[in-house]
């Protein structure tokens, strides 16, 4: 695998709500290829990109100290298999956004019922399993992946937040409509407000408690 962390991305809050100003926020993006994509070695498998994705967040964690409550899990189309994968398992994260996701592989083919053995990507039933809020994007005209399986996820999900359903939207040309980057600026401020409340919550260790703080060395990023 392959993890390159591709920019510092300065994201402009919008006017929300009756706020009047506008808020600055400073995201980290980390992309990755999966196996047998890129500048990944390895063969392609649904595994695989299960493989691939706990190996971001080991590198994450490990290599730059990231918790899983600073994550924003981001997913489109089959890479939602492999995001609620990792998003079942934890149950911190910041949030997770589901961008024309699918229910299952056999689902995008066969509008079944139940859940086959032989069936890949089960996301039908890992939604469930989310214990973060859940954004939802899909596309009414989405001629792919049907606009179906995004109000079905969202349904499924615990923590549900606003959906966003692009109308006329296809699969891949969602990030070309204004409502997209309105809503995702949205969520990404709604999820720092709520990271925000439950700090100020947090039971606080007595002074007398404490012991040797050990902090993270600083991380210098090569050109």
């Amino acid at each position: 695998w392959d993890c390159r962390f591709l920019a510092w991305w300065i994201l402009l809050m919008g006017f929300y709500s009756d706020e009047s100003t506008k808020s600055v926020y400073l995201v980290f993006l980390c992309s990755y290829d999966y196996s047998g994509y890129g500048a990944s070695t390895g063969k392609p498998s649904e595994y695989n990109t299960y493989y691939d994705i706990e190996a971001v967040y080991d590198c994450l964690k490990k290599e730059y100290g990231i918790g899983q409550e600073d994550l924003i899990l981001y997913g489109q189309s089959v890479g939602s298999g492999p995001t609620l994968h990792l998003a079942s398992r934890l149950d911190k994260l910041r949030g997770v956004v589901l961008h024309s996701g699918i229910l299952s592989g056999i689902r995008v083919l066969y509008p079944v019922k139940v859940t086959l053995w032989f069936d890949i990507f089960k996301n039908i039933d890992k939604i469930k399993q989310v214990e973060c809020p859940v954004l939802v994007i899909h596309g009414t005209a989405d001629d792919i992946v049907d606009f179906s399986h995004g109000k079905r996820l969202w349904e499924l999900a615990k923590e549900k937040y606003e959906p966003l359903w692009v109308k006329g939207g296809g699969h891949c040309n969602l990030e070309t409509y204004p409502e997209y980057i309105r809503h995702l600026r949205k969520f990404v401020n709604a999820m720092e407000k709520l990271a925000r409340e439950r700090a100020t919550k947090a039971p606080q260790v007595p002074p007398s408690s404490m012991g040797e703080v050990k902090h993270n060395k600083c991380l210098r990023f090569g050109k």
